[in-house]
């Protein structure tokens, strides 16, 4: 197997955002220009886990690991590096020359991508009938009138499947194998085998992965008096497309989550759309009507709170109910559930068509609840509570929610509102609620635990600080940092420091990385951190770069602080040069069994070492 050009791994690695494929496994949330996290490489609490986008690439203050796109997938798979290379090509839909490759990383990845790519011509195609044909006109008036924008129909990649059957022969006439169409799910085949186009007259909602690819469709029917028809059809399952694991607008809702902290769930695809054009980029929704415990692990994985936004309607509420019930069974790392319930008999689609996109907002944000002041209303429904049974039914169905309710500020609130509501004592209540734990067992057993985004952000500033502060380094070392960050960033320090033919960085770790670096630069006209990472083999040398380049130094160069760098780094060269002459010395006389010259050259090492201690407590004083 050939060597992978540098040309194909620059581009298989500029094709993804590091901030995407980290996201798929790591919790991300903004802080300042950065995305933070919990570490995957090493138990820890507080995130200390940092993530670059502008210069792509990782760093954890913590554990000190660092590395770009390739890096991250090799640390966490345990994989090589022509394995993490062909994963992100994979995902990117970009095919390696065979010549670079020996096998393929996965059997089904070829068919795969013919399948990606049918999908992608499927979606454009129908998208041009849409926008820009006679056949699409009335499909494109619905949507109009729906207050759909170019601009949004642009965003979603809308379509239109018209009466015509007109996918098959599009993709006949380009030679498409038979068996990759069967497998495509967008064809439906007969008793005889024939092929026939799946969608008709139907506006089509591509449906994508998480990285952006159409994998499925779901096609609404216009004409609604054809009841015998669907009113949604969905693409069948295929090998790139589980409903189980998909949500719709999950590509562009994960990064908007990581700034605004949560993510809705609403239950259409105009819903998220339409909220979409209201400024809530952050939206999903279910494939139909099934919400999926694959599905919670996902949104577990990219955000800590999940705003569930249902109609306000009995079905919606019970869909809210049947929600929250399923996350709470499965609910990855304390998944924080809260309920905007939208008034009864309006969908948000509807609701922004009336009320406008400012209102629509202000309703999400002012109406958001918890799940126990959910329950508190919901368990209301069906009962008559002037009726004494059912009453005591619903309080102690009310007293068993807020038993697992652990703020006890919350929880005298919502005591009050009980008793209040109910004229009844709150001590009284609040004395059954005690009794009642101890029969359900629950010791503060925490449901669910609040920890707003700007808390966290705080911790994880204060954490990284006190974590970076535990790289010990001295003045020396600290000056070798900052020569190198300006060095790879500003071409005149560069020069300004190697038209020095006799410098040479006091510590070995930098002094390779200057030498990497020049070899680097021989090659390539600038510098990129994600690049430059990949010249780097060793982990401690790319968890050096990383503390490099996440130190806080001036824009502006300079060139009076240079050269106070050159100047402590030049004290300290002579004493490590000596230092390595006199050990490669006493190796050679220990490899001659000369004992009366090992003993007196050790002696002289331990006087340099010495020295070269006194130095380096000098320097931290």
């Amino acid at each position: 197997m050939a060597k992978i050009p540098r040309n194909v791994i620059d581009e298989i690695r500029n094709s993804v955002d590091i901030g995407d494929v980290i996201g798929r496994y790591v919790q991300l949330h903004q802080a300042g220009k950065n995305l933070i996290g919990l570490c995957p490489f090493h138990d820890e609490k507080t995130p200390s886990f940092s993530v670059n986008e502008e210069k792509q690439f990782f760093y954890c203050f913590g554990c000190h690991r660092s590395g770009n796109v390739f890096q991250f997938l090799m640390e966490l798979k345990h994989i090589d590096f022509v394995d993490a290379v062909k994963e992100i090509a994979n995902d990117s839909n970009i095919k390696i020359p065979e010549q670079y490759v020996s096998v393929p990383a996965k059997p089904l990845n070829n068919e795969n991508r013919q399948l990606f790519d049918l999908h992608d011509k499927a979606a454009k195609l129908y998208h041009h009938i849409l926008v820009n044909t006679p056949a699409g006109q009335v499909a494109l008036n619905y949507l109009k009138k729906r207050g759909m924008s170019e601009e949004l129909i642009e965003q979603f990649g809308l379509g239109y499947a018209p009466d015509q059957r007109i996918l098959k022969p599009f993709f006949q006439q380009q030679k498409v194998d038979y068996q990759l169409l069967r497998k495509s799910g967008l064809f439906s085949e007969d008793q005889q085998g024939e092929l026939r186009d799946r969608f008709i007259e139907r506006i089509m909602y591509p449906i994508k992965n998480g990285q952006g690819q159409v994998i499925a469709f779901s096609g609404r029917l216009i004409d609604t008096s054809k009841t015998n028809l669907p009113k949604y059809l969905n693409s069948p399952e295929t090998p790139i497309f589980n409903k189980r694991r998909t949500l719709f607008n999950f590509d562009i809702a994960r990064k908007a989550a990581r700034k605004d902290g949560r993510l809705y769930l609403f239950e259409g695809f105009m819903d998220v759309i339409s909220a979409f054009a209201a400024g809530i980029e952050n939206g999903i929704a279910s494939m139909g009507t099934s919400f999926t415990e694959e599905q919670v692990a996902i949104i577990g994985r990219a955000t800590k709170q999940l705003d569930i936004c249902y109609d306000g309607d009995q079905p919606g509420q019970n869909a809210i109910d049947r929600a929250i019930s399923l996350v709470n069974d499965h609910r990855p790392n304390q998944l924080q559930v809260k309920v905007v319930q939208l008034p009864a008999g309006i969908d948000p689609d509807e609701y922004v068509q009336k009320y406008g996109p400012q209102q629509f907002n202000a309703y999400l944000t002012n109406k958001e609840e918890t799940t126990t002041e959910f329950y508190l209303r919901f368990l209301r429904n069906g009962k008559n509570l002037d009726n004494q049974n059912e009453l005591m039914q619903y309080l102690n169905q009310a007293l068993k929610v807020i038993a697992q309710v652990q703020a006890p500020l919350e929880e005298d609130m919502y005591l009050q509102r009980l008793a209040s509501a109910f004229n009844l004592d709150r001590q009284t209540l609040k004395t059954q609620l005690d009794q009642l734990r101890q029969q359900l067992g629950i010791h503060n057993q925490p449901w669910i635990k609040q920890q707003p985004s700007l808390v966290r952000h705080q911790q994880f500033q204060q954490t990284s600080e006190e974590e970076h502060r535990k790289v010990k380094l001295s003045r020396t070392e600290l000056a070798e940092q900052i020569l190198l960050r300006y060095m790879l960033y500003d071409r005149e320090v560069w020069m300004h420091v190697t038209s020095d033919h006799d410098f040479h960085f006091a510590h070995e770790k930098y002094q390779t990385l200057y030498l990497l670096a020049a070899s680097y630069f021989s090659e390539n006209g600038s510098y990129s951190t994600a690049d430059f990472l990949d010249y780097l083999d060793e982990s401690s040398l790319q968890g050096t770069l990383g503390q490099i380049e996440n130190l806080n130094v001036d824009q502006e160069v300079d060139m009076r602080a240079i050269d106070d760098c050159i100047h402590m780094i030049a004290e300290q060269t002579p004493l490590a040069a000596q230092i390595a002459d006199k050990q490669a010395q006493l190796k050679e006389a220990n490899s001659l069994h000369n004992t009366e010259l090992a003993t007196q050259l050790t002696i002289e090492l331990v006087k340099l070492l010495k020295q070269q201690q006194r130095l380096k407590t000098e320097e931290t004083n």
